[in-house]
């Protein structure tokens, strides 16, 4: 029982993988909308199941890991793919790929699962791996449109290439230490040249992961050719679960060489920051301007990354749970549009609250999330990755994060002016939600709304993280 709760996660879905096979193999001819309510409805028990008592431990000689700060993070990641499950229920309904959907994401939160409880670099590596690749395939499932296939090729050739990368760092690592295991390499790593380019191009490695600028190349171009539910998937999921095992990268297994990576880190930040924001400016698709929107939100995680303490992992995760429901939200929204008019312009959101006033305050709450207005959730998630930063004693990084603050509020207002001043020649007609977009919809207004008032929810963070 208690290796079985310890490896809930992973059995679950590795369960649920070998279920929809079967079923395709088969031929259980389940209709498109019984199928995807199935799936949600699945989706949502396991969730409850990732909620049952928390088990610790280690097996597989550290291999692979459990702790209760893990656990939350697994649950995160479970919650949010539930919320993209029923934001693009009448995408999947139509779309003839919604199994291979399905066991896409699987397999690729399967890679997630095992990455965040990776105890080795050897798992660190196949984790990522088994995230990464399924993902490529995703991104090309709409299959008769070419910019679905170009975005598959770049994500796939990006992440070869990022992976090619980061493996070489680790046979560094490997040379300078002998042996992969976390607590190994964290008790007999020493500064020199070869661990200091070995570090360089893990970082880089996972820079391509997150879009850290100047790695972020690809982001733009495979959010808009991807279908609406696959770019919110990259954006939330794929995004959030390798900033979680950054943390212990960094923290752990480089903690020796924080003097060295903290200011890495701080340029990389302002780079973020800043080239995301400006480039958000002249954006006019709604998915290209999310993906830059991404890109300036990472800069801001690393801010609370700089600050290297306890206080900086609760930020960090704290922050990670208001981004994804406030990136659910925003691209529920959009999905819905697109769904409706087959375009991602945001010329479509002109008018918005006259003809479709519920998207448009959903969509202006998730934008104002991300630009950390209060008293929306977003605001002391921001605060919060600030205040973590601030023991850096890096004030520069500070005082430019506060001024993308504000041209990062300019982007997203930009936005609301369409959707509440604008006139559009084209208005749009009354959008039917559906109940599974609605649910999603509700359910990210709810937690934005609970961790807006989320003290005692931070301290448990910090519980877990201290």
């Amino acid at each position: 029982m208690d290796i079985a709760l310890l490896f809930r996660f992973e059995i679950i879905v590795a369960l649920l993988i070998f279920g929809l096979i079967a079923g395709a193999l088969f031929d259980f001819g389940m209709k498109a909308k019984p199928f995807v309510v199935t799936m949600n409805i699945v989706l949502f028990v396991t969730f409850l199941i990732g909620l049952l008592p928390i088990q610790e431990g280690q097996f597989f000689s550290g291999f692979f890991q459990s702790n209760g700060l893990i656990v939350l993070q697994k649950n995160i990641v479970n919650l949010g793919i539930l919320l993209i499950s029923l934001a693009s229920y009448n995408w999947l309904v139509k779309s003839d790929e919604r199994l291979e959907f399905y066991v896409l994401m699987l397999c690729t939160i399967l890679g997630v699962y095992l990455m965040l409880s990776s105890g080795n670099v050897l798992m660190l590596y196949l984790g990522i791996e088994m995230s990464s690749i399924p993902v490529a395939a995703m991104s090309n499932l709409n299959l008769k449109d070419k910019r679905s296939s170009e975005a598959g090729t770049k994500l796939i050739l990006s992440s070869s290439f990022s992976t090619g990368v980061m493996l070489f760092g680790i046979s560094l690592l490997y040379g300078m230490v002998g042996d992969l295991s976390f607590t190994h390499v964290e008790a007999t790593l020493s500064e020199n040249p070869f661990t200091i380019l070995a570090f360089v191009l893990i970082l880089s490695g996972f820079a391509f992961k997150m879009s850290i600028v100047p790695f972020h190349l690809w982001t733009a171009d495979v959010y808009e050719g991807s279908p609406v539910a696959v770019t919110n998937f990259l954006s939330v999921i794929s995004k959030g679960s390798v900033v979680f095992i950054f943390l212990t990268v960094l923290y752990s297994l480089f903690g020796k060489l924080e003097k060295e990576w903290l200011y890495a880190i701080s340029i990389l930040s302002i780079l973020s920051m800043t080239i995301g924001n400006l480039f958000a400016l002249r954006q006019t698709n709604a998915k290209r301007f999310l993906a830059f929107s991404s890109i300036a939100q990472v800069g801001f995680v690393l801010v609370g990354i700089a600050g290297v303490s306890a206080v900086s992992v609760t930020s960090v995760v704290y922050f990670i749970l208001i981004y994804l429901l406030s990136n659910v939200a925003a691209f529920g929204v959009v999905g819905a549009i697109n769904d409706t008019t087959g375009s991602e312009s945001l010329d479509k959101f002109k008018g918005l609250y006259k003809s479709n006033p519920f998207l448009a305050l959903v969509m202006a709450i998730a934008l104002f999330s991300l630009a950390g207005i209060p008293p929306v959730a977003g605001f002391f998630g921001k605060l919060f990755l600030l205040a973590a930063g601030f023991k850096s004693g890096i004030y520069f990084l500070l005082a430019i994060a506060a001024v993308n603050l504000v041209l990062s509020l300019y982007n997203y207002l930009r936005v609301v002016k369409y959707m509440f001043v604008d006139e559009s020649n084209e208005p749009l007609e009354k959008i039917q939600s559906g109940t599974a977009l609605k649910i999603a919809l509700y359910a990210c207004l709810i937690g934005l709304l609970v961790l807006s008032f989320s003290g005692p929810f931070f301290n448990y963070i910090y519980g877990l993280a201290s």
